[in-house]
């Protein structure tokens, strides 16, 4: 299979699809790959050390996808890229479809086959292309929480572990899942005051076994987000329906009320985020603020630390890559159910059951789509 690996086009997005040592294993199976000129010197890896790996390096964006028949990419891809794709072609990156009507809409005319990362499934139920990202947005969340809380940033002014004499911050993360765990993990490592809010019990277990009590732990309902939020100095937003929007958990009154100067980070602003005023920014501009409250809403946060991103992601996204080369991505998909769970659109179709509702559109399941 002709394997194309464009430069990534989003506002400060320097991750690539695959890094050398991934080319050179799907060389190894037999495949080409082309890489577009340039798409990981964000990271350090100059088309030289491509061409060593035995990929074939072509001049610009429209080249790898005029050749390639399945283009591996990291973000969404964007109006000019979605151009490019042809019907038949397979996209293989992260999409999150549920909450970008405009970039679903594209797709479909496309007539293109895209599998997406974060819909991808294992066997303990789990998202294994995302949770690589998911740990790094989620470490990430309280260093850049940090730093807004300065008041030089239009924090409150407040050092997130305190110092002797003083209280140190109080931090609130919304959901205890790999993003929020991590989070989670960087909060109390910086002496913070830390409360994960969940809607699962077995999981508060789990971290309050993890971690003692060093965490704090709260079942998630209305009065103890609202309780916990209008108390916090920084919030941190994690929570993950797969394939779905982002449920609204703090409304905009509820922001209102919040300390002025306080921070909200918002990881699940990919799928829309979750709370009532948020909206997505760039590493270009990070953050603004609204009734009073800084937002940091970035949607591809890895992206400021992209080489350790790229491999992290690389890890987990290769033997997905080599199986729908291999074998075809029909093949691949019959023989795997947990790949087949990131099938999202075929032929004009939505084909993820949770994108389709949060769309409004029909659902066709992948079974079908298999079937032609």
């Amino acid at each position: 299979m002709r394997i194309g690996v464009p430069k990534e086009v989003k506002t400060h997005e320097y991750r690539v699809g695959l890094v050398p040592g991934s080319v050179r294993e799907a060389v190894h199976h037999g495949h080409e790959v082309l890489v577009e000129s340039g798409a990981g010197a964000g990271i350090g890896f100059d088309d030289r050390a491509y061409e060593r790996a035995g990929a074939r390096i072509l001049a610009d964006a429209d080249a790898v996808f005029a050749a390639a028949e399945m283009i591996v990419k990291v973000k969404e891809p964007q109006p000019a890229e979605i151009a490019r794709l042809r019907p038949g072609q397979l996209l293989f990156t992260y999409l999150h479809l549920a909450a970008d009507r405009r970039q679903s809409d594209g797709l479909r005319h496309s007539g293109a086959v895209g599998i997406a990362y974060e819909t991808v499934t294992d066997a303990r139920g789990g998202l294994p292309l995302l949770a690589p990202m998911s740990e790094v947005a989620g470490r990430m969340s309280i260093q850049v929480g940090a730093h807004c809380l300065e008041k030089e940033q239009g924090g409150i002014g407040i050092l997130l572990g305190g110092v002797p004499g003083v209280a140190a911050a109080k931090v609130v993360i919304l959901g205890g899942g790999v993003a929020g765990t991590n989070a989670a993990r960087v909060a109390m490592g910086m002496e913070a005051h830390v409360t994960v809010i969940d809607r699962s019990l077995p999981r508060l277990y789990e971290l309050d076994m993890q971690f003692g009590s060093q965490l704090h732990t709260l079942f998630s309902t209305m009065e103890s987000i609202e309780h916990e939020v209008l108390a916090a100095d920084l919030v941190v937003g994690a929570v993950l329906v797969p394939g779905a929007a982002a449920p609204k958990l703090v409304s905009r009154e509820m922001v209102r009320a919040m300390k002025p100067g306080s921070v909200l980070v918002d990881i699940a602003i990919d799928q829309g985020g979750c709370f009532a005023t948020s909206r997505p920014t760039t590493h270009a501009d990070p953050t603004y603020v609204e009734e009073g409250v800084i937002h940091y809403c970035v949607t591809n946060m890895p992206g400021a630390v992209a080489r350790t991103s790229t491999f992290a992601l690389n890890n987990a996204t290769l033997p997905f890559v080599l199986a729908l080369a291999d074998k075809g991505w029909r093949q691949a998909l019959a023989d795997d159910p947990h790949l087949r769970a990131g099938l999202n659109i075929e032929g004009g179709r939505i084909t993820h059951k949770a994108v389709a509702e949060a769309l409004g559109l029909d659902y066709t399941p992948p079974e079908r789509a298999l079937a032609g």
